[in-house]
């Protein structure tokens, strides 16, 4: 036990050590990056961005930083002897590395589970401060059970539209309802339509009734029907997705909820289906990526060896991590199931890790 709380608290030194020094170097590139973007912006705002920016981008490279650690670690055990000590006093390999696997497993637990939220909300945060501050405006746009909302706006005022479903690439909407506000926020007309497409510079309207409810008259006796009717918008398939979120906008816990509210409303919820799976899988790739690193680094090493050694358990842990990313590309795609795309890179880079060790024990 008292071995197992050692190993653990050197991999735990190891793993601060490496964060804080690549956290460093990202917050230098990221201010460097937002001072370029926004020059006249104020400082105390610019460090505010940074700040918003940088638990995703630490997120993003917790495989990096296990990676590096666990090479760090069983560098400096094999270096020492540590490692041989270990084995001489009648204990695997693998039981050596029971300490490391577990401070992985409960560090994946802690991002996947406190850090995933952290990272939605602040890169959520950041994605709309960044466009404001770049002048473009987001187009609001949600999902709940009766429907799907969105909102667009411009110099004149802004329009609420509402509509029961939507096809998947956003450029239809079915059954749609269109308020139109004024600048002083009063309302100015009301549109239903059977179908709205999203033309170019305007929502195309079929079969539309307009009422105006900017006159005190009677808005049904004035009501107008139009078989087809434009109503103008600056808005894109682009920027609705855009507003629509990617998926590390939206927390962990929220994701099941939110793929069955897309799916309900005829949206395809793959994207976010994969990502969410990935998330899941995310503990268990990170557990592989320090196998696979002690595979190359926990034998007994000298001189010109260990550089070597090292350089080939980074090369392996990026391949690793650029073949999870292609999976996840190709379960977006559609290309292979979901399940297979999120769990079977870390699942198999695990056991290649497992039996690369177990061979150079028994070899």
């Amino acid at each position: 036990m008292i071995l197992h709380v050692y190993f653990a608290r050197r991999f735990v030194l190891s793993f601060l050590g490496v964060a804080l020094s690549l956290g460093t170097v990202l917050a230098l590139i990221e201010l460097m990056d937002s001072l370029g973007d926004f020059p006249n912006l104020p400082l105390r705002r610019v460090l505010g961005l940074v700040a918003l920016a940088m638990p995703w981008a630490n997120y993003e490279i917790l495989p990096l930083v296990m990676i590096l650690a666990s090479v760090a670690l069983f560098v400096r055990l094999a270096r020492s002897s540590e490692l041989v000590v270990v084995r001489a006093a009648g204990r695997s390999a693998m039981r050596g590395l029971l300490a490391p696997v577990a401070v992985t497993l409960v560090i994946g637990l802690v991002a996947v589970g406190i850090g995933n939220p952290i990272v939605a909300s602040a890169s959520k945060r950041e994605h709309d401060l960044s466009n404001r501050y770049r002048g473009i405006e987001t187009a609001a746009f949600a999902l709940a059970e009766e429907g799907v909302w969105l909102r667009q706006g411009d110099d004149e005022g802004q329009t609420v539209i509402f509509a029961e479903r939507a096809s998947s690439d956003l450029g239809m909407l079915y059954a749609p309802n269109f308020l139109e506000f004024g600048t002083d926020g009063t309302p100015q007309r009301r549109i239903n339509a059977e179908i709205a497409r999203l033309g170019d510079g305007a929502w195309v309207l079929e079969e539309a009734k307009i009422w105006s409810l900017a006159r005190e008259t009677n808005p049904e006796a004035g009501a107008e029907l139009r078989q087809h009717f434009r109503v103008p918008s600056d808005l894109t398939q682009d920027r609705i997705l855009d507003s629509f979120g990617r998926p590390r906008y939206i927390s962990i816990w929220d994701l099941p909820r939110f793929i069955a509210q897309m799916e309900a409303s005829g949206f395809s919820a793959r994207r976010y289906a994969v990502w969410f799976q990935s998330e899941l899988s995310r503990p268990l790739f990170l557990v592989a990526l320090v196998l696979m690193s002690a595979a190359f680094t926990i034998g007994h090493v000298r001189g010109a060896h260990v550089g070597l050694k090292v350089l080939f358990a980074v090369i392996t842990g990026f391949g690793l991590y650029y073949i999870r990313n292609f999976a996840q590309i190709m379960g977006e795609n559609g290309q292979i199931p979901v399940a297979l795309a999120a769990w079977a890179p870390p699942i198999a880079a695990l056991l290649l890790a497992v039996g690369i060790i177990l061979h150079l024990e028994d070899g």
